[in-house]
């Protein structure tokens, strides 16, 4: 019979990355509760395990929560391992907080940004095609907002007027988004032909809308930050030298 494990279910500490801070952490037994209760009631699949994790974030300016919950037909073993009882992982999960396996960006990121963000992450399983034209369109929202382009026709277009502004291979792989999220977008000529794009594609461009939001917006709000403090630094120093400086005049 398989063998099946709560993720972090089976050690006392575990390497993660919170969601909401982006901290990575050391999640040990007092970040997280595992719950687990059995039912059967007659349904077509026999006994059933359904598994509550939650997370406290041990970073002190977050303490965020995330909570998943997991359901599988199984048989449970003991120390935060479940066995499949006919070797068939029928497990299916949810992630509530957050709703999808995604990041929460900052406010100062534009609110039509994370929402396509978001729904991409979210329709990610349920309709990949679907996902990589919402990534196609977080995409076109950052090249007009962050780079101010106006003016073109199209995407391509657009996406030429910042050839100059990103390294190539960043500039070859946002060309990719959008030529995967043109699958979704635009219907074949011929429309017999089904091109389907599969969730692991939909997460690579997921992926790499959020490599984009950090080293565009979260690094430019960090910066202007850094760049703030060195004024007050600056600014303080200086408002320090003024009662010396009219005691020497």
């Amino acid at each position: 019979m398989a063998k099946y494990s709560i993720p972090g279910s089976t050690t006392t500490r575990y390497a993660w990355r919170c969601p909401f801070c982006g901290h990575n952490a050391t999640i040990s037994l007092v970040d997280r509760e595992i719950n687990r209760f059995e039912f059967d009631l007659g349904n077509r699949y026999g006994k059933q395990e359904c598994v509550t994790s939650a997370l406290c974030c041990p970073n002190s300016d977050c303490k965020e929560i995330a909570l998943k919950v997991y359901l599988f037909t199984s048989a449970y073993k003991g120390e935060g391992n479940w066995e499949l009882i006919d070797g068939i992982p029928r497990e299916r999960h949810w992630d509530l907080i957050p709703e999808a396996d995604m990041k929460v960006f900052p406010n100062y990121v534009p609110e039509a940004i994370r929402a396509d963000y978001r729904e991409a992450c979210l329709i990610k399983t349920h309709s990949p095609k679907a996902s990589a034209t919402l990534s196609r369109r977080c995409l076109q929202g950052m090249i007009r907002d962050f780079w101010g382009v106006k003016n073109k026709l199209n995407l391509y277009q657009e996406i030429e007027a910042i050839s100059d502004k990103v390294d190539g291979v960043t500039w070859e792989a946002i060309h990719s988004v959008r030529e995967i999220g043109n699958i979704g977008a635009h219907m074949e000529k011929d429309i017999g032909l089904i091109v389907e794009v599969d969730p692991n594609e939909a997460q690579l461009l997921i992926e790499l809308i959020e490599t984009l939001i950090e080293e565009w917006y979260i690094a430019r709000h960090d910066r202007k930050k850094r760049m703030e403090g060195i004024r007050v630094a600056a600014s303080t120093k200086k408002e320090a030298k003024k009662p010396n400086q009219e005691n020497n005049g």
